[in-house]
């Protein structure tokens, strides 16, 4: 995936060419010099390479990037949340740059006068430029990490240090590829500074907030963690969403459903049925939602809630006109100011949504999700990481004890029973690199403890979901013949795979 550069210079990357034992220093790109993360350049600092001159103006200049970093990733947040509430209008990606700029002219003089007053050496006037252009290049970059998002075939990246890499392809290799910072510092102030950029809210990373979870600008997810690993050290990942706009048929096409599925995941949608979209880790849930949410009708109002957005909906507004995109938010440095998703279902709720639609359920929101969907939003949807369908309802029943509800597992599953109509269950195929529906349960009550369902569709000896005669009910049969489904999908016990 190749991101816009809108014009601006490309991203400078911090060395990702660095090999595994190479000292911070070193660096086997002609392009670098002896100073980490910046090119050589004649300056008035100059000085000859290996002498006590050169020591000491690497290590100012080390100290003027860490601050402006540091600053810039403090202060960015809080001028774009004050222009946004001066001017009433989202603040751009060149004006988020003009505010980068002028905070960092301002973070350079400040830095000097700390400097001298310690009696430090400066850096010439064009070294402190080049490292203020590299800082921001780092924040309207990906810095160290373009090279693996401008790869196309990288699905998955895992940092477990700024040295120790692995990415997993599409076609499911996984391979050990170059640092993407210079030091375990780098690769911590890099997180500050994208998390600095990816919203007006404030987003700490340090020993107080150790993770952060974030949307890049290309679409993928990043999640980050710091001081609480083997050696203390940032860790990262990163999941790469490779279809931002799906369709059924597309799915099809890449071996995910077969076409009595296709059916009846449309007539599903609808039939404006409530939906729970369940499956292992990257195992294409939300790539199944948007596909699914493709098949709604455009002028639909949709309220979406995320913990980080990402399922892009309003994105596309010939397949989506009406969206509004909830994203919940963490606590400021005062401990003030948290809005969970459960609290964000509540909201939506109030904003006449036609559907609403939770990226994907992890705590207390399933019990206002599934009051939305048991009080006239027919056709909601979410999605919930379990290792089967049948698992799902123990999954909910355990996120609904954590709300202040406090419900009993008997209300629970009423609860449940009354609000979701179908799950479908995610799989891998048997050569672990084909995501498939493997199993879809319809809910038809509950009894006690236990939610009652039909498995309608269960795996086959390849894990694609094969149907079950007769285990639909009539009545539901019905609604989805009136939305289209062609009841004699359903009698090929085999179904219809290709063979």
């Amino acid at each position: 995936m190749n991101h816009p550069t809108n014009g601006y210079p490309p991203p400078v990357p911090l060395r990702p060419d660095q090999q595994p034992g190479q000292p911070p220093g070193a660096s086997g790109h002609p392009g670098w010099g002896g100073l980490v993360g910046q090119r050589s350049h004649p300056s008035a600092a100059q000085t000859p390479l290996g002498g006590p001159g050169a020591t000491q103006t690497a290590e100012a200049v080390g100290r003027l990037r860490q601050h402006l970093r540091a600053t810039l990733g403090a202060e960015l947040p809080q001028r774009v949340d004050a222009q946004q509430r001066r001017t009433g209008a989202p603040v751009t990606r060149e004006a988020r740059r003009e505010l980068a700029r002028a905070i960092l002219d301002d973070a350079v003089a400040a830095h000097s006068e700390n400097e001298l007053m310690a009696d430090r050496s400066l850096v010439g006037r064009d070294v402190e430029q080049r490292v203020i252009t590299e800082v921001i290049n780092e924040l309207f970059g990906m810095a160290g990490l373009q090279p693996l998002l401008d790869d196309g075939g990288v699905e998955t990246i895992n940092a477990n240090r700024y040295d120790r890499v692995f990415v997993q392809y599409t076609d499911g290799r996984r391979a050990r590829v170059a640092p993407i910072a210079g030091s375990n510092e780098e690769l911590t102030d890099l997180v500050r500074l994208l998390a600095a950029r990816a919203s007006s809210q404030e987003r700490r990373f340090d020993y107080g907030s150790p993770a952060v979870n974030l949307q890049l600008p290309g679409g993928e997810r990043l999640f980050a963690v710091m001081g609480l690993t083997a050696g203390g050290v940032t860790s990262l990942s990163i999941r790469r969403h490779g279809y931002l706009t799906v369709t059924l048929p597309e799915l099809r096409a890449r071996g995910t459903i077969d076409p009595g599925l296709e059916q009846f995941l449309r007539a599903m949608v609808r039939g404006r049925k409530n939906i729970l979209i369940t499956g292992g880790t990257n195992a294409g849930k939300t790539t199944l939602l948007r596909a699914l949410a493709s098949e709604m009708d455009p002028m639909e109002r949709l309220v979406t809630i995320e913990d980080a957005f990402e399922l892009g909906l309003e994105l596309d507004p010939g397949i989506h006109a009406d969206v509004t995109a909830f994203q919940a938010r963490e606590a400021n440095v005062e401990g003030e100011g948290a809005i969970s998703q459960a609290e964000l279902v509540r909201w939506g709720l109030r904003m006449s949504p036609d559907r609403v639609i939770v990226g994907e359920i992890r705590g207390p929101e399933v019990i206002p999700m599934c009051n939305a969907m048991s009080q006239g939003n027919d056709g909601s949807m979410a999605t919930l990481h379990a290792s089967s369908s049948r698992i799902a309802f123990t999954r909910l029943a355990s996120y609904a004890a954590q709300g202040p509800e406090r419900l009993p597992l008997e209300a629970t599953n009423l609860l449940v029973a009354s609000a979701v109509h179908f799950v479908v269950h995610l799989a891998r195929g048997l050569d672990r690199t084909t995501r498939v529906v493997s199993s879809i349960r319809e809910v038809v009550g509950a009894d006690g403890p236990q939610v009652i369902s039909n498995e309608v569709y269960r795996p086959g000896p390849d894990r694609r979901a094969r149907p079950v005669a007769g285990a639909l009910r009539a009545d539901t049969l019905d609604d989805l013949v009136d939305a289209g489904f062609d009841p004699g999908l359903l009698e090929e016990p085999d179904g219809w795979w290709p063979r």
